[in-house]
C-alpha cells in the first residue's frame, strides 16, 4: 500500500514539478534545493 502511494506521487512530481537535475545543486536557492529533496525521497520510496 505505502510503496503505491508512493509510485503515484512519483508520477504526480515527474509531470508537476521542474527539473532541476541539469543545474549544479549548490547554486540552487533553498526552495529548489527541499524540492530536489523531496523528488528524491519520493524516487528512493517508491523503489524500495
Amino acid at each position: 500500500m505505502k510503496k503505491s502511494i508512493f509510485k503515484l506521487l512519483h508520477k504526480i512530481n515527474k509531470a508537476v514539478l521542474p527539473k532541476l537535475s541539469q543545474k549544479d545543486p549548490a547554486k540552487l536557492e533553498k526552495w529548489q534545493q527541499a524540492i530536489i529533496a523531496y523528488r528524491y525521497y519520493v524516487l528512493t520510496q517508491s523503489l524500495d
